[in-house]
């Protein structure tokens, strides 16, 4: 007779990015997997870029050949499970159409996080004009959100000026379902107002996330941040609206933490582990 309990065998919630490496920790796949684990998920990482840069900006970026990001794609999924995909910095054309590629044949049907990052927060484009298009051809309709914040919807949609008023932002959201989206988050980060309003249309229904910014100038890798916490909550079961709105916390606690540190010259990063810090 036994008297010993069998062993309960645990899984991990996982979630897998494909994005660019950021050295210094903020943004990135760095900041990707520092999320997930912060919201009790297993990271895992497809590197489709190497930059140089820290937090004053970025110097370069090398995009990896199209091939490599295949290798390390297949070497993951055909050994682990996929509960939840975030999709960050592609680099150029062929990493895009690689990318659509694979996750038309990944297995499960998990949600998949689309950040639409075209350039970075101190001004280098990290995407190709030319590639925009393919951009949302190949990878919107695969997608179950995007996140644009305010510039990346305006050249996503073709406008000439950031939609600057609800009204505006709103009929940005339904041009992007109209190209191709499932979804849309549009991020009001970069507004002037003293609030940060998000607007996610879902459903053929306007969700409007309001919150006070806060006053710090730690706000690298924000918009990846928010991303990466969209699918751990989706990748944990939430729906895209709870989802949201539980990421949303996560980011305002990690952007309040955050504010009393400093880390190197210029825009420091968010404290993503503020929870497990003591």
């Amino acid at each position: 007779m036994r008297n010993k309990r069998e062993k309960t065998v645990k899984k991990y919630t996982t979630v897998l990015t494909i994005a660019g490496s950021d050295g210094s920790g903020g943004a990135g796949i760095q900041a990707d997997i520092k999320t997930y684990a912060a919201l009790e998920c297993y990271g895992l990482s497809v590197i489709t870029a190497l930059t140089a840069q820290n937090t004053l900006g970025v110097n370069t970026v090398y995009p990896l050949a199209a091939t490599c990001v295949t290798e390390q794609f297949k070497a993951i999924v055909s050994d682990i499970a996929i509960d939840a995909v975030k999709i960050g910095m592609l680099g150029n054309a062929a990493i895009i159409k690689a990318v659509a590629a694979l996750l038309n044949g990944l297995k499960g049907d998990p949600p998949i996080i689309l950040d639409t990052i075209l350039s970075s927060s101190s001004g280098t484009m990290l995407l190709p004009l030319e590639a925009i298009d393919l951009l949302k051809s190949e990878l919107f309709p695969l997608a179950s959100l995007i996140t644009p914040n305010l510039p990346e919807a305006a050249l996503l949609t073709g406008a000439k000026h950031l939609p600057a008023t609800p009204e505006a932002i709103e009929e940005s959201a339904l041009k992007l379902l109209e190209i191709g989206a499932n979804a849309v988050l549009i991020k009001g980060g970069h507004s002037e107002e003293n609030e940060c309003r998000d607007c996610l249309l879902h459903n053929n229904r306007y969700h409007w996330f309001s919150s006070k910014k806060i006053m710090t100038r730690n706000t690298h890798g924000t918009g990846c941040t928010l991303s990466s916490a969209i699918a751990a909550f989706m990748a944990r079961g939430e729906k895209t609206e709870n989802a949201v709105k539980k990421a949303k916390t996560y980011l305002e606690e990690a952007l309040q933490a955050g504010a009393y540190y400093q880390l190197g010259n210029g825009n420091g990063p968010l404290h993503h582990c503020y929870r497990l810090w003591r």
